[in-house]
């Protein structure tokens, strides 16, 4: 073994060593570490900056009390994950989500580094959330609990050190909450949410930005494959934010999105969900916060597959837009299977390991998560801008925007892949890209 792979064998060890039990989070360090490989055999400095980088700079874990509508108490407890500031502020969503703990935490604020890093926004990468459920709890519970969360997580961020969004359950209600609570307590009005409503310093093309966005980076690479997405057939997971307006957009360029999913299940549309049908959906799961399942009473067209996911269905292009490794090898199969020529992530990481080693012997186009998906960050990131410049920009010039950023995500991960001879191997060159910027500037900025 070269003294090169001693070290990197070393870093792997000491990584496993030092955070057991972080499965998430391990799973994500070994993705890009196998990507890497060839960056450290060329220039070896870069194994010491990595094992830098899969340090969070910060971790804060704490308690939040807070009192449901019957009098009882309850206490959840809250994370931030300040991962990496070489670029510019902490810059990452909050999850509220039952499944959230640190190593959830600390993958997502790892996949985020580079994410941001992509977008070419001056952002560094951090991740927060709680372990809340705001499912089935009233506008005053969740005011009460997002309240009490911000109480402490003031004291760890602000416009030019953290800048916390939106995630899975944290959609404007929560934002809101959270931004009038800050205000309250720092007597201070910035920009250190974004995702924030229209009317107090919100962006344009924000909400759909993750889906949208998601879409472009398929359509630069079905270009590159001289495909178009006309036609398409594309099965979608989940139903929140990121899946209603992938669907939207896949529309708009005349694919054909005929599915959506929640945990219980999912709905199928033939011939391919209309505008009118995914207002619906929307109107279902932003507004009466209802199962998929509820569709069904709309349409005389649609069937509803209890229990099952949809990646059973016949399809040319994947959009998994719900949870992390809700794909499994077992489910890529059935996808390759059905005939699927492109996955792109729309959530974070929902594709397993083993997964993504198939789509890549089946030759499969894979959009991974941390470019595919960058679409929402970049937006939040222009939404900084337009706060610092105390202005709005149109939604023709934030749509704009994205379209160039995703395009040029697409092509600086494919030049990646080309200069260490991965062909198109768009998930390594996004980590290497990604990876490269990060890793220079901390060189510069010193052991730190």
């Amino acid at each position: 073994m070269s003294a090169t792979a001693e070290k990197i064998a070393s870093v792997r060890a000491n990584i496993r060593r030092r955070d057991p039990g972080q499965e998430e989070f391990l799973q994500a360090v070994d993705e890009v570490f196998e990507s890497l490989t060839p960056v450290f055999e060329k220039d070896p400095k870069y194994i010491e900056v990595f094992e830098r980088l899969v340090e969070p700079e910060r971790q804060i874990v704490f308690r939040v009390p807070w009192v449901d509508d019957k009098g009882v108490q309850q206490v959840n407890r809250g994370f931030r994950v300040q991962m990496s500031s070489a670029l510019g502020p902490y810059k990452g969503g909050l999850r509220f989500h039952p499944t959230v703990n640190l190593s959830v935490i600390k993958f997502l604020a790892f996949e985020q580094t580079f994410k941001n890093s992509l977008t070419t926004l001056m952002m560094g990468a951090g991740k927060g959330g709680s372990d809340f459920n705001p499912r089935d709890r009233s506008d005053r519970e969740v005011m009460a609990f997002c309240q009490s969360f911000m109480t402490e997580l003031y004291r760890h961020i602000g416009a030019d050190t953290d800048v916390p969004a939106g995630d899975i359950n944290v959609g404007g209600r929560e934002i809101g909450y959270l931004f009038g609570q800050y205000k309250r307590i720092a007597n201070n009005f910035s920009g250190i949410l974004t995702g924030k409503d229209l009317r107090w310093g919100g962006s344009l093309i924000r909400p759909e930005a993750t889906g949208y966005g998601c879409v472009y980076f398929a359509q630069n690479y079905l270009a590159h494959k001289n495909q178009s997405m006309e036609g398409k057939r594309c099965v979608i997971s989940g139903s929140g934010n990121v899946a209603q307006y992938t669907a939207e957009k896949l529309l708009q360029l005349g694919a054909v999105p005929i599915t959506f999913s929640d945990s219980n299940g999912y709905v199928l549309e033939p011939n391919g969900f209309t505008q009118e049908q995914i207002n619906h959906v929307m109107e279902l799961k932003n507004v009466k916060r209802v199962r998929i399942s509820e569709y069904c009473a709309f349409s005389e067209t649609a069937q509803y597959f209890q229990g099952k996911k949809p990646w059973e269905v016949p399809a040319d292009l994947a959009f998994p837009s719900a949870t992390q490794n809700e794909i499994d090898q077992e489910d890529a199969d059935t996808l390759i299977a059905n005939g699927v020529k492109g996955v792109f992530e729309g959530a974070n990481m929902p594709s397993t390991n083993e997964a993504i080693e198939a789509y890549k012997k089946a030759n499969v186009m894979f959009g991974p998560a941390k470019a595919a998906n960058a679409g929402g960050v970049a937006v939040s990131g222009l939404e900084m801008a337009q706060n610092s410049q105390r202005l709005q920009w149109t939604r023709e010039e934030v749509d704009s925007h994205l379209e160039r950023i995703m395009k040029d995500i697409f092509n600086s991960s494919l030049a990646a892949s080309q200069k260490y001879d991965l062909k198109d191997d768009i998930q390594a060159g996004a980590n290497i890209a990604g990876f490269l910027k990060v890793a220079d500037s901390m060189i510069h900025q010193g052991c730190v």
